[in-house]
């Protein structure tokens, strides 16, 4: 073992005791030992106990703790700290810009326990309305964390996007190159990507390869028979290069998921595959069309065969978010920014979906600050008319027994209840499903919000019984959120269709906290379209006299 793994277990030491509110001189004299430690010269691997006392400006007892660590790995302190400090915090430790004080505070008051759940409270703005953190606190850490998952092996379709289309840009003014496409995996939408596949096509492979090794686009670049791979902004890339006759069938190989390629290529029966574009190549395959995002093999070649595929939701359908957050509870701006942001936008209403009042690290509002705020939202809608409207909801806590978070009383103020978990989500199938479906048949719930509670790549969500649990919101008239924060994206893709054809409609919605997050909604109709949404089976793309009459109709009696 170096001494600079010796100096970080007696740093781990320090921190851990920090954390758990230890004597603050020892604290200071543990990192002190570790600094001096990492820069001495002589290796202390190996070394007795007499040896080690001998070393300047080491005492008895850090003496002691080295003896132990060479001969163990670890000592006794160290060892009970660890046992009492769960991974995520202690994964969450290695966070730059956050010191032991700071994650005390984020694991006991905001009960945060580990990383992903850290970067998600950043995205809520939870972070920046903690005693002692601030904005700009919270800006650097949701960078840090972030560029920690790039650095993962597996990353989120949104962060990898706007990079993705920033490299094809690049690549379309390179000499020879005269078609440039997304394919695999980022081409198909899926929310969660292992690398970033590019198709470019040329009259000369070979001149257009070594044109773009000389561009320096990526970083750590590698020949790869006509292709290369490397890395651009931080994501891993694949480039394959093709002559420009085979543009269109390479596109539509490398775009669709392996089985769905074989049938569909089974179905064009034909050795040669020169296409003018894909829709002549379906056609040749004796099929619709079939949209990028849902080259799946789920039964989207079969219907299409039919002649039945699905006319898919377009971001232009949307006419306004439902589920958002303002200054009344953990958001950044006022409920009149965010309506001027709408109006901006073409949306025809904007609809208020605050915490709660379990919600308490988000400042979920009480009973009178409900009243208060309807009040404000009256005089707002008072003002704008006609031409737009602010809906006055809630994001209702499922609480652990399936209750909501208001009596009746309360409940019935709201134009609309978005009810949804966000505490004490270990939970087992049972457990949640009995939690979920009580929510689901109060007559309150207009929709279920993040179904699941995962955060992709950070948290898996609590277990549910997809169909179950769909089938209880047809029974209930209850809407499923599709909610379009990239960390979320639930309900899953995967299950859309299955609500649809139970009659059970979708709602897509940012989760906003602040004006940025409405453009998170284009996320959110990316996953949908993936699952097969409808504009008809979209609760938010009712026009807002359409919608206004729902929720009335929706309201008990």
């Amino acid at each position: 073992m170096s001494n600079s793994d010796i100096a970080d277990l007696i740093k781990s030491y320090a921190d851990l005791s920090e954390l758990h509110g230890g004597d603050p001189f020892k604290i200071k004299s543990y990192a002190a030992a570790s600094f001096r430690i990492d820069k001495l010269s002589i290796p202390l691997a190996g070394l007795n106990l007499q040896e080690l006392q001998a070393i300047e400006g080491i005492g008895k007892s850090i003496a002691a703790k080295i003896y132990d660590i060479n001969t163990t790995q670890t000592f006794k302190e160290l060892k009970d700290l660890v046992d009492a400090t769960p991974k995520g915090i202690r994964d969450m430790m290695h966070v730059k810009g956050i010191g032991p004080k700071k994650i005390a505070m984020i694991w006991k008051e905001l009960e945060i326990e580990n990383i992903g759940e850290l970067l998600y409270a950043c995205k809520e703005n939870r972070l920046a309305q903690a005693k002692g953190f601030g904005l700009k606190t919270q800006e650097n850490i949701q960078a840090q964390i972030e560029f920690m998952f790039v650095s993962a092996n597996k990353f989120h379709y949104a962060r990898a996007l706007p990079a993705a289309h920033n490299l094809i840009s690049q690549l379309q003014k390179i000499e020879g190159i005269n078609n440039a496409s997304l394919t695999g995996e980022i081409r198909r939408k899926m929310e969660v990507l292992e690398r970033i596949d590019i198709l470019l096509s040329s009259n000369d492979v070979q001149l257009v390869q070594q044109k773009l090794k000389a561009a320096n686009l990526m970083v750590e670049p590698k020949e790869n028979g006509s292709g290369m791979s490397g890395k651009f902004e931080g994501y891993p890339v694949m480039i394959n290069i093709v002559q420009d006759k085979d543009f269109v069938s390479e596109l539509f190989k490398q775009t669709g998921s392996l089985t769905h390629v074989n049938k569909v290529l089974f179905k064009v029966g034909s050795t040669q595959l020169t296409f003018e574009n894909e829709s002549a190549l379906y056609e040749a395959a004796k099929l619709n069309f079939i949209e990028p995002e849902m080259r799946e093999a789920r039964g989207e070649i079969e219907r299409a065969a039919k002649g039945n595929l699905p006319k898919l939701i377009e971001y232009t359908d949307l006419t306004g978010p439902l589920h958002n957050h303002s200054t009344w509870s953990d958001g950044l701006n006022t409920i009149a920014e965010m309506a001027a942001f709408c109006i901006k936008q073409n949306y025809q209403y904007l609809g208020m979906a605050d915490h709660s009042k379990s919600a308490f690290y988000a400042n979920g509002l009480t009973e009178e600050k409900v009243l208060a705020q309807q009040k404000e939202i009256a005089a707002l809608n008072e003002k704008y008319g006609n031409d737009f409207k602010i809906f006055a909801g809630i994001e209702c806590d499922i609480l652990y027994d399936g209750n909501l978070d208001y009596d009746k009383d309360i409940l019935a103020t709201f134009d609309y209840v978005v009810a949804s978990v966000h505490s004490i989500l270990k939970m087992n199938e049972d457990k949640a499903m009995s939690r979920l479906i009580k929510a689901v048949e109060n007559p309150y719930t207009t929709i279920l919000g993040h179904p699941t509670g995962r955060l992709l790549l950070m948290r898996e969500g609590y277990p549910v019984n997809y169909p179950k649990l769909i089938d209880a919101c047809a029974a209930n008239g209850v809407v499923i959120e599709v909610n379009a924060n990239p960390y979320r994206l639930d309900l899953d893709w995967r299950y859309i269709d299955y609500a649809m054809n139970k009659g059970v409609m979708l709602s897509i919605n940012p989760d906003a906290h602040e004006l940025e997050g409405f453009y998170d909604m284009f996320y959110g109709v990316e996953s949908a379209r993936k699952g097969g949404l409808t504009k008809e089976m979209c609760l938010n793309a009712l026009d807002l006299v359409a919608l206004d009459t729902y929720f009335k109709k929706r309201k008990p009696k």
